[in-house]
């Protein structure tokens, strides 16, 4: 087991490989090199890839293989799924990492499959996995001001607004207003009430 000590609190990584993950429309797995295609479909989709903090656009093949292999190679103690209809069409991805001590949810999804609620379904099963194994984590996360879908899934996951500040997107390359968000496990599927 990892510990990572901050001045509050002792952050635990000890969450093991990245479980399978069955709902009733989709399948959370880890990423296969068979995915490449489709990755680089989706985020060559600049739809897709405005709304994310470091992905590039263009997005090439290449990319995607590049990722896949960092994933495969990596030795932390992430969880990256890929979602995948009940089909095995690979639809997007949702990631739960440990970043400057902090967990954090990320996640994208192929424009085809928008709308449709399948986000908050990803990863609201990836974060109920992760709270039965961390029920003291707190996680965050986070959306560009202009993704009002985002904002809706975490939501209804239960994430509350801590804060907005600038952020690099490498696709636009610009700065572009953020907005942070936190949920903790108590919080988790309560639905913010305005």
């Amino acid at each position: 087991m990892i510990a990572l000590h901050s001045e509050k609190q002792v952050i635990c990584t000890n969450l093991g490989p990245c479980p399978i993950i069955r709902t009733p429309r989709l399948l959370l797995r880890a990423p296969r090199p068979e995915d490449a295609d489709a990755i680089a479909a989706s985020l060559s989709d600049f739809s897709v890839a405005r709304m994310l903090s470091r992905v590039p656009a263009p997005f090439h093949r290449q990319d995607a293989v590049d990722w896949l292999k960092q994933q495969a190679a990596s030795n932390l103690p992430d969880w990256n799924f890929a979602i995948c209809d009940t089909d095995g069409r690979h639809l997007g991805t949702v990631s739960i990492e440990l970043r400057h001590g902090q967990w954090h949810l990320g996640y994208w999804l192929n424009r085809s499959a928008w709308n449709r609620g399948l986000m908050t379904e990803a990863a609201g099963n990836a974060l109920k996995a992760f709270f039965e194994r961390m029920p003291n984590a707190k996680v965050h996360s986070g959306m560009f001001s202009d993704n009002a879908g985002s904002l809706r899934v975490q939501q209804k996951l239960g994430f509350t607004i801590t804060g907005c500040r600038d952020m690099f997107s490498v696709a636009r390359n610009a700065m572009v207003i953020h907005i942070d968000t936190v949920v903790t496990t108590r919080d988790f599927g309560q639905p913010v009430r305005n």
